[in-house]
């Protein structure tokens, strides 16, 4: 049986180091999607990292600057897609979700991130906090992998910085949130660093992956894992 495993990051760098280290560990990049949002300008409009703006000699330079955000996940890296999501402002993203984000040409977005997320089998109301991380400058993480190797993937994103969702939602809840608002407005470039350092993780630290429940409603800590 073949699961959805789900993380979230409080920055693209998180996100990035978590795939990176899917892929080292055997996980296929075809199954990887990477959804971060572009409100701190890290990415040039069209998704290249800020640090490959200049244009390179070659296209195996491009290949080289582009690896070194995610090393051995270059390729990754390099296909990035920049995106405008209603509610979510300037996104870059890369892998499957793409497909069921953008409509008619790269970068117009025929549905919404929470409806590429339910198309993959995760509830509506969790789809909703992924939503809300990236809409805060935040990143997700998403990947399809055998029931059998589902639990390690989750500890990987655990161990490259997935924040624990439940917890923070109950955060946001305590400081106003009321849920998902489609018409809210992503966060500016300040507001997303002061959720970072209101939080302690503007240096990207470790914490652990969200409390959710699995397609047969066994709840479990550290994975978010769907059909």
């Amino acid at each position: 049986m073949v699961k959805t495993i789900v993380g979230s990051f409080d920055s693209s760098r998180a996100a990035h180091r978590a795939a990176e280290a899917l892929i080292d560990d055997g996980y296929m990049q075809q199954d990887i999607s990477v959804v971060a949002s572009n409100i701190l300008g890290d990415y040039t409009p069209d998704g290249r990292p800020l640090s490959t703006a200049e244009e390179p000699d070659s296209e195996t330079e491009t290949g080289a600057v582009a690896g070194g955000m995610l090393g051995g996940a270059a390729g990754l890296t390099a296909s990035l897609m920049g995106l405008a999501i209603p509610g979510l402002g300037p996104v870059v993203a890369v892998g499957p979700l793409i497909a069921m984000l953008t409509g008619a040409g790269a970068g117009v977005v025929a549905g919404g991130l929470i409806g590429a997320l339910t198309h993959s089998g995760v509830s509506q109301e969790h789809a909703s906090y992924y939503a809300e991380t990236v809409r805060r400058g935040g990143a997700l993480v998403s990947l399809r992998a055998d029931e059998s190797r589902a639990e390690r993937a989750a500890e990987i994103l655990r161990e490259n910085g997935a924040i624990d969702l439940d917890e923070r939602v109950m955060r946001w809840r305590g400081a106003g949130w009321r849920g998902w608002d489609g018409s809210a407005k992503p966060y500016t470039p300040e507001e997303a660093e002061r959720e970072r350092r209101r939080y302690g993780t503007h240096s990207d630290p470790l914490s652990g992956l969200p409390l959710t429940s699995d397609p047969e409603g066994d709840n479990r800590r550290d994975s978010t894992i769907r059909r």
